[in-house]
C-alpha cells in the first residue's frame, strides 16, 4: 500500500508529495513532488513544479490544475522537472483538453530535452504554447494580452 504525505505551506502553496512502498527504506526524493503557486501573475496563473512528474504523484498534480480553473491561462513550468512518465503526460494531455472546452488555455515553460523528447515522440508537442523560460511565457504572453 503507497503512502502520501503533502505538506503545505503558508506562505505560497508547496506540495509534497512522496511514496513510500513496503520493503527496506532507501533514501530517495525520486518520487517526490513539490508545487509552488505563484497565483496570479500579470492575469495568468503560474504554477512551478519541482521533481519528476510519475504516476506516484499525478493525483497531485492533478489537484494543483484543477485549483486553477477560474483562469483563463495557466502556466506550467516545467524547469525543476527532470522527467515525466506516461500517467503524467496523460494528465498533462487531459488538463489541456478540459481547459480548452472552457475555452481555457494550459501553456508550459522550461521543459528540458528530456521533457520536451516525450512530447514530441507521443506526438503531443502541438497542443501546447511553449517557452523556453518562465519569464519568457510571462513576458510574452502580457504582451499579447496588452495587444
Amino acid at each position: 500500500m503507497e503512502h502520501y504525505s503533502p505538506e503545505f505551506s503558508t506562505q505560497s502553496l508547496c506540495c509534497t508529495c512522496t511514496c513510500r512502498l513496503p520493503g527496506p527504506t532507501i533514501p530517495s526524493v525520486r518520487n517526490s513532488l513539490q508545487i509552488e503557486r505563484l497565483g496570479n501573475v500579470n492575469g495568468q496563473s503560474v504554477l512551478c513544479f519541482k521533481g519528476p512528474l510519475t504516476i506516484e504523484n499525478v493525483s497531485l498534480f492533478q489537484s494543483a490544475i484543477r485549483r486553477e480553473e477560474s483562469f483563463s491561462t495557466v502556466i506550467l513550468d516545467l524547469s525543476d522537472v527532470p522527467y515525466i512518465d506516461s500517467t503524467a503526460l496523460g494528465a498533462l494531455v487531459s488538463a489541456y483538453v478540459s481547459r480548452q472546452k472552457m475555452g481555457r488555455r494550459v501553456v508550459l515553460s522550461g521543459a528540458n530535452k528530456r521533457v520536451s523528447k516525450m512530447l514530441k515522440i507521443t506526438s503531443v508537442e502541438s497542443l501546447f504554447l511553449t517557452f523556453p523560460t518562465l519569464e519568457d511565457a510571462i513576458g510574452d504572453l502580457t504582451r499579447a494580452g496588452a495587444a
